[in-house]
């Protein structure tokens, strides 16, 4: 039997791309000597990723209970989710054209992960752009005002939302699983990174 490896369907990475993960897991990464600053960043920007998806699902929970006004709800949430969804692109773009390759020279067993992950950032950028289609109907209506064309508009956008951050949620965690323990292994100055 095999395992799927669609972002929508894996629970973590095969096997045999964590023989580094076993050797460096999570848990000792804080206090590991090679967790450089630049990966200490990436790190945080992962949580900001994180952080950020919550707080817009949140504030969208929070619109469609009405515990937030139509009136105050589009510009707390649209200036929000543009720069969430921009910073997201741009993450993916340096990960893709710097850095996965780099990791993939450095250590040619992970290659196919980071081909995987690389299909995760297309499938992702396929995702935003429909996120940003809908945020826009959403937020047009919005504007118009009249609640059942409001709520069918909310709903419609919840769910593509919810289908991007539930994917984004696995694709951060295995990007993880594999490119940190490579950087503890080798160092972020070993690996051209710093």
């Amino acid at each position: 039997m095999t395992t799927s490896r669609h972002l929508d369907e894996r629970q973590g990475l095969p096997p045999e791309w964590l023989y580094l993960l076993k050797d460096h897991p999570r848990d000792g990464w804080p206090a590991h000597g090679n967790l450089g600053p630049l990966t200490q960043f990436w790190l945080e920007r992962h949580n900001g990723f994180r952080q950020l998806g919550r707080a817009l699902d949140d504030l969208l929970a929070d619109f469609r209970e009405d515990r937030v006004r139509a009136e105050r709800f589009g510009g707390l949430f649209a200036p929000r989710l543009q720069q969430y969804l921009s910073e997201l692109h741009h993450h993916h773009m340096i990960e893709d054209e710097h850095y996965f390759p780099v990791f993939m020279a450095a250590e040619k067993r992970l290659v196919a992960g980071f081909e995987l992950l690389e299909g995760d950032h297309d499938l992702i950028h396929h995702r935003i752009e429909t996120v940003i289609g809908s945020a826009n109907t959403f937020l047009g209506r919005l504007r118009q005002g009249g609640r059942d064309g409001l709520r069918r508009a909310a709903d419609d956008y919840a769910a593509v939302s919810d289908t991007l951050l539930s994917g984004l949620m696995r694709h951060l965690d295995d990007e993880e699983d594999l490119i940190v323990p490579l950087i503890l292994d080798r160092g972020e100055h070993d690996l051209g990174l710093s």
